[in-house]
Parts: structure tokens; sequence; C-alpha cells
């Protein structure tokens, strides 16, 4: 058979949306399977029964990765631990770097208070950790430079980690900053006008310690963003452009944090994806994929809908599984060619 990759984009929740993805290529014979996030708990059998139905029943995970904490990323790989067999897990744990935030932290000068309060932040996390050493799969920190199979982890560099950790303990939540509702109402807007909310606004700290991962296989480029930011986006553009890595334009593009405008700015979304094109030039070719469920009434956003397609993308959002593959990936009789989305005149104010 010859190489191939193919990448599942799996519609989970039932309103609110999270995300969970499936990759799978093969090269030279050999075939490689990474699970990036997974979604809510009742989302792991999910992903459990995908895998065993497209890539094979005796499939073996090569990489698990967990993006960043949040309930709609981890929640599902727990079941992903139970039922099938993982080789290497990835995901970054603040614990591990405990004795650089000791003297931030200066409530905690006794080493296991602190490990123990971390890990009681990030409890899916911990759960993972001790599922992962109790079946001996190999555990990994991803940060910029790393190498997750084919992928390279662009964003969060290690600083940029321990300084987000450090402000999430001094602003709420994600659960309460990431449940803010915005005015809904939208107005008319031209072609090239853009609200975008990155840059004024922005998203929570936890947000953008997302690992950022980019491959260039098949001679398709990805990317993959979890709920990065401005700030996450910013860095691992600039990271890829000073090591040579050609990431402008992917080919497929994950729209970061399910299509919110808190994420992206116009100036962020013209480095990845080039700047905005006159109407009457725009020819869709590369695909932009937003992981948002259908009964989600807040995500994705107009706004955000716009501003890929004014960069020549067509959009697509998972309604079930969203599934792009090169052409001599297997075949698919029960998948038929997705809808894209179509360009909202309006956007919210």
């Amino acid at each position: 058979m010859n190489d191939f990759i193919e990448i599942d984009y799996l519609e989970v929740g039932e309103k609110g949306s999270g995300d969970a993805i499936t990759i799978r290529h093969q090269l030279n014979g050999i075939s490689t399977i990474y699970v990036v996030d997974g979604g809510y708990q009742d989302d792991g059998q999910k992903i459990v029964d995908h895998i065993r139905k497209y890539y094979g029943r005796d499939s073996i995970i090569d990489h698990v990765v967990l993006t960043h904490p949040n309930n709609d990323h981890a929640s599902g790989l727990v079941m992903v631990f139970n039922e099938l067999p993982v080789k290497n897990l990835w995901m970054n744990r603040p614990w591990k770097h405990v004795d650089q935030l000791m003297p931030i932290f200066k409530n905690y000068q006794n080493r296991d208070r602190l490990i123990a309060r971390l890990k009681s932040d990030d409890p899916k996390v911990a759960e993972l950790e001790k599922l992962a050493d109790y079946r001996r799969t190999n555990i990994h920190g991803a940060f910029q430079g790393c190498n997750i199979g084919m992928f390279t982890v662009l964003s969060p560099s290690i600083d940029t980690y321990l300084d987000l950790i450090v402000q999430s303990e001094k602003t709420p939540k994600p659960a309460q900053q990431d449940t803010v509702k915005y005015a809904t109402s939208t107005s008319t807007a031209k072609w090239d006008e853009e609200i975008l909310k990155g840059d004024s606004e922005g998203t929570s700290s936890e947000n953008e310690t997302s690992i950022v991962q980019f491959a260039e296989i098949c001679g398709k480029k990805i990317l993959l963003t979890g709920d990065a930011g401005v700030r996450a986006l910013t860095e691992a553009y600039d990271v890829a452009s000073s090591i040579g890595l050609s990431v402008h334009s992917p080919d497929w593009f994950q729209v970061p944090h399910h299509g919110s405008r808190r994420n992206v700015s116009t100036e962020v979304l013209n480095k990845w994806l080039g700047n905005i094109l006159p109407l009457q030039q725009v020819i869709s070719r590369e695909s932009a994929i937003i992981s948002a469920n259908q009964n989600d009434e807040e995500h994705p956003k107009k706004a955000v809908i716009r501003a890929m397609i004014h960069r020549g993308r067509e959009v697509f959002q998972t309604k079930g599984t969203f599934w792009t593959h090169t052409d001599d990936a297997p075949k698919r009789d029960d998948f038929s060619p997705a809808t894209p989305m179509s360009y909202p005149k309006e956007q919210e104010e």
C-alpha cells in the first residue's frame, strides 16, 4: 500500500464543544496512530470504537497527546487508556517543575504540599499520569522543539509554560473564564471587515498552554492548535520560521478553541494563512476545521468563519466526524463528502 495520512476530527460533547482527533499515517510500510485530546468522559468510548472500526481492532496507539488539561480535552482519554494499548503519552505536568515554581509560590515551602496542590488543580492530568504509570506507558513533556512522531511541537516553550502556570494561579479557573458569554447581537459587514478579540481580550492562560503541533506528511501541511490563543500561535509561527520550517498556509488548519474569536486576531491569521484576499480572487483550496458540536450555541463564531473564508479556506465543522485524507488512504463506504460552511454576511459586534 502506498504512503498516506488520514485525520479524523470527532464531534464530541452533547451541547458544549471539545476536541478529539485521531490520526493514522503509513510511511514506507510502517503505520503510526495518534490520538490528540479525548473530549468529555462519555466520548472516550466513541474514540475507541472509531479506532477499532477504521484503523483495525488490534490497533496500538503510538502517541496520545493531551494539549492542555481542560476537561473537554482530557476526560475521554481515560477510556482510551483503559481499552487500548498506548506506547507514549505526551502532556505537560506543572508538578514536574515544582523546584522552579516553589520560589514563586511562597506560601508553599513544602515541596510535597505544592505538588499535591498542583495535582488537585489538574485532576484529570494526575489521573492520566497514574494510568500511564500503571500500564507502563512512557510519559513525556511536550515543549517547543520536541518531536511527537512526525509532528514538531512549536509551542509552548518551557519558559512560556511556567509563566502561564504562574498566571493561572492569579486568575479565575478556566471553567469560570471560558463560560463568559458575550453579546450575541450581529450586524451586517462588508467582505473584508473582521471583529476578532484575540488581541483585545484574549483567552485564558490555561488555553495558551496548549501544545501546538505541525507536520508535513505526504505533501500535506498540518497544524493542530488545541485551544491556543494569539500568544501561543504567534510564538509557534515565529519559532517555526526561525528553524526553517515552511509552515505558512497549512493545508489542514485546526481552528483553535472551537472557533472562538478570543483566540485569533487578524494579524496572527495573516501570519499563518495569508492576508485577506479580494473577493474576486478567493479560490478555496485548503481546509479550516472547527471542532464544534452542532448543538453548541456559542461556537463557532460567525466572525471566525468569515476570517477563514477571507483567506481562501473551505470551513468545516465537526457535525459527526470530519475526515481529511490523502488519496491513497483506505476507502470508507460509510462516509460522504462534507459540505463547507457558507459565508456569513453578518458577524458578532
